[in-house]
């Protein structure tokens, strides 16, 4: 990083399995935590003035209501969540100015990883080269501070699986064992219009 000067980060490492996580908490810290702190410093100590994007997640919100803007308080439900938002804090911290912390969800582009999808777990989700995108048009801006980027339409898990996968089975959380999920995690930016979710 100090031989190429770097102007920009956008920093999307991460542990995002939430049961993976939780199993695992002493791995998730160092990975979403420690490993943000690292990048931070590594970027300071080479251009001080480098404009650094974390990516976060809409799961930082308790998840009991949804449509949360920037403002909104967050409450973590699990701890995935928790060190996504010591993360954001690590970043507001570290550095003083020329930041971007974005909150989003997305998935890949690709047949659903599962045999059912939730149909009662929702988000403004995009897929991830939507998201892509949208970074690409944020970054043009040079815009600083927290910002939602999400997509235009709140659906359920299982709406965003048939997409890739019209085979996929619906689910509720009922059927479900493991850590807290957070529940609504749709999305909506006071500062940014959403993005469109393309579906081909």
């Amino acid at each position: 990083m100090r031989l190429h000067k770097v102007d920009t980060v956008v920093h999307t490492a991460a542990l995002t399995g939430i049961r993976q996580c939780e199993e695992n908490r002493e791995l998730a810290w160092k990975t979403n935590v420690d490993g943000t702190r690292n990048l931070l410093q590594a970027c300071l100590q080479s251009r001080p003035d480098c404009y650094f994007v974390h990516i976060s997640t809409a799961c930082v919100f308790y998840g009991d209501r949804g449509d949360y803007v920037e403002s909104d308080l967050p409450y973590p439900k699990n701890f995935y969540s928790l060190t996504k938002l010591v993360s954001e804090f690590v970043v507001s911290e570290v550095r003083s100015d020329n930041w971007l912390i974005i909150r989003t969800n997305f998935v890949p582009r690709s047949r659903w990883p599962y045999q059912k999808a939730f149909k009662d777990r929702f988000g403004t989700y995009l897929f991830a080269d939507d998201l892509a995108n949208a970074i690409a048009k944020v970054l043009e801006k040079r815009i600083t501070g927290i910002l939602h980027v999400c997509g235009d339409k709140r659906m359920s898990m299982f709406e965003l699986a048939k997409i890739t996968t019209p085979d996929v089975q619906p689910m509720t959380i009922e059927e479900y064992s493991g850590p807290p999920l957070t529940m609504d995690m749709s999305l909506v930016s006071s500062r940014i219009k959403p993005f469109k979710l393309t579906y081909y």
